[in-house]
């Protein structure tokens, strides 16, 4: 489909070449240098750059040629009608504009290769003698020649023929399959120096290779047009000195935070191991919790009472309703102390007491997360606002139930509870009214003597005469404080203590002198039928 030359300088007076024209790219010239040595009179009018016939002349070839070769012939000039000969030297095919004639040239061939010592350059592309570019709707004919990818076929200027080229960005030969290929503009800067003038990168830029092209982005806190070769910083100093003053602030910060955490934890690790940790890791049945996981439960909108031992909140842990009970810092009793007392008390598992779950020993006062009853306590549903009438039945079977509880305490354990601040507020309720009795066995967790405590634990209207003298809590005292609380259940009154008397002096004064308290009765179960039974139970209380 079509044919290559080579084209070499020729010291002849003639010159065949089997060139064909019709590329409107190629322009050539047929370039002639006279031997002047002969005629030095000529010399002076020979100059640098001009190639116009005096020692240098040059042809401009026609862009098609009707014939496949062409002859050129040089003879000698006319002087005054005579013939003198001026033979060419040496005559050469160029790319028009590539030859610059200097005047040292018409010294010889010998001269040439000195000026050029890698020959003169002369390349010619193939070219398709036969058919012409398919238009972009028809098929290309099976002998098209334009088969490398990112090629185009440009059509001969002479209407016949065509030749293929590699698009813009693309090099190589575009007549076989992937023979234009990409340009490496980068790698063509890096190994031709003399080329970065055509492909300009700024020294601050990083040159990256891409499709049709090259990049030449700048580094990480510059920006400009690195081709260009424009740069300058991101930021200019007066944000450089903000963004590092806050910097610098956020660095002391996080050092701080860091600093604190450690703190902290160490502070946690303290806790933990004051409070008897590595005991309760041992204990079966009871769970130890994270600070962090309670932190949720203690808050304002969560605080549901406060009593001696400390606040109540309510709140949600793995999916079960629980009561956090955070004592009164200081008031507890440390290290293994402390460990044994949970310990015995989440062995207590009776239908009638409130159950321990577990604690939490990173924090100063530990906190004790119990089982939540939603009913509240005996004493909101005697005394509160919203208080419901209790049938003498319902209230008989809370006496009995929370008394059950009480000897299982004091009997039925390995190791004797004493409850110390029994009242009707420690008395809660489930959501069948059942009775349990809460925050037993807190003489044992606040910090005494045996069982001489330094300050009154309990409510002192529920205390019995010899606590009240000597400090010395026994089973007795609950027994005295249990039945204050029957009182209340039977008269619905609230078990104040002033120095105007009180529920249980009331009632002793009333047996004293008509041997019955019927008028202290509740007037919702004060009925005929009943007032045996009533006078019966407070018998027994007084």
């Amino acid at each position: 489909m079509g044919v290559g030359w080579r084209i070499e300088p020729m010291v002849t007076s003639n010159l065949w070449s089997p060139l064909r024209g019709g590329d409107s790219s190629n322009k050539f010239t047929l370039t002639c240098i006279s031997d002047l040595m002969g005629l030095p009179q000529f010399l002076k009018f020979a100059a640098n750059g001009s190639c116009t016939g005096r020692g240098c002349c040059e042809a401009e070839l026609p862009e098609a040629f009707p014939v496949p070769e062409f002859g050129l012939w040089f003879r000698s000039g006319r002087n005054n009608t005579k013939f003198e000969t001026t033979p060419c030297s040496y005559a050469m095919v160029v790319e028009k504009s590539w030859y610059n004639f200097t005047t040292p040239d018409l010294y010889g061939y010998a001269v040439l290769p000195k000026r050029f010592p890698r020959g003169v350059p002369f390349v010619l592309d193939f070219f398709i003698t036969n058919g012409s570019c398919p238009l972009k709707v028809q098929q290309p004919p099976p002998d098209y020649a334009c088969v490398s990818d990112n090629s185009y076929c440009e059509n001969g200027t002479s209407g016949k023929g065509y030749v293929c080229k590699c698009l813009k960005f693309y090099d190589g030969d575009p007549y076989i399959p992937d023979g234009c290929q990409d340009i490496d503009e980068c790698k063509l800067r890096e190994l031709n120096p003399e080329l970065r003038d055509s492909y300009p990168c700024s020294s601050d830029g990083i040159c990256k290779n891409t499709l049709e092209g090259y990049d030449c982005p700048y580094k990480p806190g510059m920006k400009g047009d690195g081709m260009k070769g424009t740069c300058m910083d991101k930021f200019p100093l007066p944000a450089k000195v903000i963004v590092g003053g806050i910097g610098g602030i956020s660095l002391m910060a996080i050092l701080s935070f860091l600093i604190l955490l450690r703190k902290e934890k160490r502070k946690t690790r303290e806790f933990y191991k004051k409070n008897g940790g590595h005991v309760l890791e041992k204990a079966k049945f009871i769970k130890l919790f994270e600070k962090e996981k309670l932190k949720p439960i203690l808050k304002s909108s969560n605080f549901i009472g406060k009593g001696g031992f400390g606040k109540v909140y309510m709140g949600l842990l793995n999916n079960e309703q629980v009561a956090l009970k955070e004592p009164i810092s200081g008031t507890i009793l440390e290290n293994e102390q402390f460990a044994n007392e949970v310990i015995i008390q989440s062995q207590v598992i009776h239908k009638n007491i409130v159950r321990l779950i577990g604690c939490c020993l990173e924090v100063d006062a530990p906190i004790l997360v119990y089982e939540f009853l939603p009913n509240g306590s005996l004493d909101d549903i005697l005394h509160g606002d919203g208080k419901e009438p209790l049938n003498l039945g319902l209230r008989l079977s809370m006496a009995a139930e929370s008394a059950d509880g009480f000897v299982y305490l004091h009997t039925k354990t390995n190791t004797k509870i004493l409850h110390g601040d029994v009242k009707p507020a420690n008395i809660l309720l489930d959501d069948k009214f059942m009775p349990k009795i809460s925050v037993f066995g807190i003489s044992r967790l606040i910090a005494r003597d045996k069982q001489h405590t330094g300050s009154m634990i309990g409510d002192m209207s529920y205390m019995d005469t010899v606590y009240l003298q000597t400090g010395l809590l026994t089973e007795k005292s609950d027994v005295y404080s249990f039945g204050v609380v029957i009182l209340e259940l039977i008269s619905g009154m609230k078990a104040t203590h002033s120095e105007g008397g009180s529920l249980v002096t009331n009632f002793l004064e009333a047996y004293k002198k008509e041997k019955k308290a019927t008028q202290l009765f509740d007037k919702n179960i004060a009925v005929a039928e009943d007032l045996e039974v009533l006078d019966s139970l407070a018998g027994i209380v007084v």
